[in-house]
């Protein structure tokens, strides 16, 4: 596989976010259902999604820019790049080879250096014997890396559409895998559009056992519904007499409509906050153990008659003596 930082597209120093960010753009460009004329766009796919397992892992991360596993993973060969140091032969003998410096069999008149003494030779220099050493035992040169594993099968790849309410919700979806099969599948807390989900051993067989299936979220949007961090935002019309004389109203959320209290004289914009009502949080849980979530911020907007004949009769003669734009200085 090619260098993970360059499928992704980003630099060796790139955040965890931007890692994160690039895939899931890549993601969505390169994902086969919306490429269904390239018949590359699986294994562009899966490449994009091994690079990525790869440079999320921390581990696997600090590993491979230390150059200990290559980018499938594997550990790298420990000898690599190593050639024969200058002027030292094969096994490590100084000057064996044509041209090289040092002793030579011809040095011995025509016997091999196994077969000359030298401590005979150091005793007739320096007068004495020489301490007789014996070679230092030779060391392995080094274990071989372990054979790489079989090659499991290739992932497949599952696109998985969710609507908002329900992703909002947390609520699990169902899917049908390749082999026919449909299995319940359990958002993750806090899901986005472009989130991946790994379905293990949900992939293709192959001699190191199945691969894993590759399911990516796509949220739908809704009409009045907005996503902002863990709230949801909308804007809730209410009639003029409704703001004026105040009133319980019903108001949509993802869980379903509930009633909502408008107190009397309450101004267009006012926002209200339905606790609980919001998108499920990444972490934190309730007292009973469920998933904790954002609130529901509503906008009330003052929608006055369709038909003025009647309102304006009413306000015959009457004017309003407040000054609402009196902050602005006008």
């Amino acid at each position: 596989m090619r260098d993970p930082y360059s499928i992704l597209g980003v630099p060796r120093t790139a955040s965890e976010a931007d890692i994160k960010s690039a895939y899931r753009k890549l993601a969505k460009e390169l994902h086969p259902d919306r490429n269904k004329d390239n018949p590359k766009a699986a294994e562009n796919f899966s490449e994009a999604t091994r690079a990525y397992d790869l440079l999320s892992d921390k581990t696997k991360r600090a590993q491979f820019d230390r150059g200990e596993i290559d980018a499938e993973g594997n550990p790298a060969n420990p000898f690599a790049g190593m050639g024969g140091r200058p002027g030292y032969g094969r096994g490590g003998t100084y000057g064996a080879g044509p041209g090289a410096g040092g002793f030579r069999e011809s040095d011995f008149g025509g016997f091999g250096a196994e077969d000359v003494d030298l401590g005979d030779l150091f005793e007739g220099l320096f007068g004495g014997r020489a301490r007789q050493q014996q070679p230092p035992p030779r060391r392995p040169f080094g274990k071989q890396p372990p054979p790489p594993p079989p090659k499991r099968g290739a992932d497949i790849q599952y696109r998985l559409a969710v609507p908002f309410v329900e992703a909002a919700a947390g609520r699990d979806q169902r899917i049908t895998l390749a082999d026919g099969k449909a299995i319940n599948l359990k958002l993750p807390t806090g899901v986005e559009d472009g989130t991946m989900m790994r379905l293990k051993d949900k992939g293709h067989p192959g001699p190191g056992g199945h691969g894993d299936g590759i399911v990516m979220v796509e949220v739908g949007t809704h009409p009045f519904f907005k996503r902002e961090g863990d709230n949801i935002r909308m804007d809730l019309p209410i009639t003029l007499d409704e703001a004026v004389r105040g009133a319980k109203v019903k108001c949509p959320t993802v869980d379903g409509p509930v009633m909502l209290t408008i107190k009397p004289g309450t101004n267009g914009g006012t926002v209200l906050r339905l606790a609980g009502k919001g998108w499920t949080k990444k972490a934190g849980t309730t007292k009973d153990g469920k998933h904790e979530r954002g609130d529901q911020l509503v906008t009330l907007e003052i929608q006055l008659p369709a038909d003025l004949a009647a309102l304006e009769e009413r306000l015959e003669g009457w004017v309003d003596a407040a000054r609402p734009r009196e902050k602005f200085g006008l």
